[in-house]
C-alpha cells in the first residue's frame, strides 16, 4: 500500500516569462521567446510530483473561488492529487507569481492573495492518524500557520509521523533564526537552499550554518544549485553530490521536486547516498520541463534518467 502524504501549503499559479533577456527595463519593451501559465506554490509542485512517484498525497490549503483557483484545483487533481480539502474562499483572489525565467537562473514575483491564509482550523481531524508524513513549503509565505508548526510537527511525532519543510525565500528578510531552530527538533528533514539556510543564520557558506543548527534536529539536505547538494543526517554523516550533467530549460520547481525525491526516499527506507542521488535526479528532471508541476515523472523514470547521466566534475 502507497504510503500517505500530507501536503500543508500554500497554492496559487505560476506566470513563467523565458527568454534569454528577462531583465525589466523602465519605458522600454522586450519580446519574450516563451509564455506558460502553471501550477505553481512550493507545496503544489512538491506534491505533483509525490503523487508522480506513486504516493497518495493529500492536499489542504485555500484558494480563491475564482478562475485561477479552480485552475490549480483542477490541474492537481488531474495529477492525481487529493484536493478534497483545499477551501475555495470567496473574499480573496487566488496568489499569483510571475516567474522571469533566464537562462542560468530566475527571478519571482508574487501577489500573495490567499497564500498565506491557512490556519489550523483548516486542518483535517484524521491529519495524524492517517499521515504516514506531513509537508509543508514556504515557510516565510504562510502567516497565518508559522506560529503554529512546531505545535503540528510535535503530534505528527507523537503518532510517529515523519516531516518535512522548505523555508522558501523570506521577501521580508527578516529569516527568524530562532523560530526555525525551535522546528527543527520535531523535523525530519529540513530542506532549505544554500541561498536561504546561509541567510537564516547570517553566515558565509553552508557549512558555516551546518554548525549554527541546533543539537537535537534531523536530517538536513541543503540544494545547491548548480554546484549539486548535501546532505547531513541527524548522527552527523555528511555526503556532498555535484549536480547531473546536463542544460537545464527552466529551474521553476528544481528544489521543490528535489524535496519531492527526498521524502520519497525517506520513506522507502533508502539509505543517505541514495537518498540525495535519487532526489538530485528529481531535482535535475525538472529544470528539463517548463513550470515544476507540469509533468511528474514516475520512479522508474527517474531510476532510468540516474542510469543514463553522470554528475559535472
Amino acid at each position: 500500500m502507497a504510503k500517505t502524504v500530507y501536503v500543508l501549503g500554500e497554492l496559487n499559479v505560476d506566470m513563467i516569462a523565458g527568454g534569454r533577456d528577462v531583465t525589466p527595463e523602465w519605458n522600454k519593451e522586450k519580446l519574450l521567446e516563451r509564455f506558460n501559465l502553471v501550477l505553481g506554490s512550493s507545496s503544489a509542485i512538491t506534491a505533483v510530483v509525490l503523487a508522480g512517484l506513486g504516493l497518495d498525497v493529500r492536499f489542504v490549503s485555500i484558494v480563491g473561488d475564482d478562475a485561477l483557483g479552480r485552475f490549480c484545483v483542477d490541474a492537481l487533481t488531474a495529477m492525481n492529487v487529493d484536493t478534497s480539502r483545499v477551501v475555495f474562499d470567496p473574499s480573496r483572489a487566488t496568489g499569483v507569481t510571475l516567474s522571469l525565467s533566464g537562462e542560468k537562473d530566475r527571478a519571482l514575483l508574487t501577489y500573495l492573495g490567499t497564500i498565506p491564509l491557512l490556519q489550523p482550523e483548516h486542518l483535517p481531524e484524521e491529519l495524524y492518524e492517517q499521515a504516514d508524513h506531513i509537508h509543508f513549503g514556504s515557510y516565510y509565505l504562510q502567516d497565518g500557520m508559522r506560529e503554529h508548526w512546531k505545535d503540528v510537527f510535535g503530534k505528527a511525532r507523537q503518532q510517529g509521523c515523519s516531516t518535512s519543510f522548505d523555508t522558501g525565500w523570506d521577501i521580508r528578510e527578516e529569516w527568524l533564526p530562532e523560530s526555525i531552530s525551535e522546528l527543527l527538533p520535531f523535523t525530519t528533514l529540513f530542506i532549505p537552499s544554500r541561498d536561504e539556510l546561509t541567510a537564516i543564520y547570517g553566515v558565509g557558506d553552508e557549512h558555516e550554518a551546518l554548525q549554527k543548527l541546533p543539537a537535537e534536529n534531523g536530517t538536513v539536505a541543503v540544494k545547491r544549485g548548480s554546484a549539486g547538494a548535501l546532505i547531513r543526517t541527524k548522527d552527523g554523516l555528511l555526503l556532498e553530490r555535484p549536480a547531473y550533467r546536463i542544460t537545464p530549460i527552466d529551474t521553476t520547481g528544481a528544489g521543490d521536486s528535489f524535496n519531492a525525491g527526498l521524502i520519497y526516499a525517506h520513506l522507502q527506507g533508502l539509505s543517505p547516498a541514495e537518498s540525495l542521488d535519487f532526489a538530485s535526479a528529481c531535482g535535475a528532471m525538472a529544470t528539463l520541463r517548463i513550470g515544476g508541476a507540469s509533468k511528474a515523472p514516475a520512479v522508474e523514470e527517474v531510476r532510468s534518467f540516474m542510469e543514463e547521466h553522470t554528475f559535472a566534475e
